[in-house]
């Protein structure tokens, strides 16, 4: 694919480029989405991620259609959810219905939902799925290490990425170095921590961005970069998207990087993987 050139590219296992910096549609209303996308796409990004679960895959693809941008420009993610792991490829065709679009870059099961057991069946459907090119590469979100070795030990595909909460309160070490040892992209949800702890008071945060004549946000988007995680923040604001996007100009030094590496502190601000079923 060919991305904006401002955004660096990463390639996934299957040798697939996705732009390590997106958009996230996460509780961006459904009458609001084309807007709200339309605005980013303008802005520069070409990395949209969404859900079914989001209600607002529609108005994805209805900016995305009127764009004008070419699709091998774009890289666009959806996911399964918990209650189609059984009918995984049924939920797919009305996602790629609802977006507009032949395929998709990556496809994602959502939540590991573990007491219904039935994600290592639904990944066999998106490795059926994976082999139509319907979708480019396929991945899942919100796995933990004990997830992860079960589809591994069964199944043939090693995911593309896992998606999962991180933030500098919240950086799942464990998760992280598992699936650096498999070839496996981390895409950080919840990026800047959602507001739910005073991140941007931080001084570990805020010290860089006064350095840099920089925003906290900035920063803490720098600093996903440079850890070498996938991020899309959101925001229904065109001014917010595009200070997320102006992150090209400057570095964080090495130990800027490991002050804000040190806020670790298993600050998860969102809900456990073993309880959403």
């Amino acid at each position: 694919m060919v991305a904006n050139a401002n955004i660096p590219t990463l390639e996934l296992n299957n040798g697939t480029e996705i732009p390590q910096l997106g958009f996230g549609v996460f509780r961006v209303e459904p009458t609001e989405t084309t807007r709200i996308v339309t605005d980013a796409l303008e802005v520069g990004y070409r990395h949209i991620d969404t859900a079914a679960i989001y209600g607002n895959e529609t108005g994805v693809g209805e900016a995305i259609a009127s764009s004008g941008i070419a699709r091998d420009e774009l890289f666009v993610t959806t996911k399964l959810w918990n209650d189609r792991q059984t009918d995984a490829q049924a939920a797919f065709d009305e996602s790629l219905e609802k977006l507009g679009l032949d395929y998709v870059d990556l496809y994602l099961i959502h939540w590991p939902t573990p007491e219904k057991d039935t994600f290592v069946e639904a990944w066999k459907s998106l490795e059926k799925i994976y082999a139509t090119g319907r979708a480019k590469a396929i991945g899942v979100s919100n796995f933990l290490v004990p997830h992860l070795e079960k589809l591994l030990a069964d199944t043939d595909i090693v995911p593309a990425v896992n998606q999962i909460e991180l933030h500098p309160a919240h950086q799942q070490p464990e998760v992280t170095a598992f699936a650096r040892e498999h070839g496996i992209h981390i895409e950080a949800w919840g990026p800047l921590g959602q507001g739910k702890y005073p991140l941007f008071d931080a001084p570990e945060v805020a010290a860089p961005a006064a350095a840099h004549g920089k925003t906290p946000a900035q920063v803490v988007i720098r600093w996903h970069l440079q850890t070498g995680n996938i991020v899309f923040p959101k925001s229904n604001r065109r001014e917010r998207m595009a200070e997320n996007f102006d992150v090209f100009d400057f570095e964080l030094t090495a130990d800027e990087v490991a002050a804000i590496t040190s806020m670790e502190r298993e600050g998860r601000v969102s809900a456990h993987p073993n309880e959403v079923n």
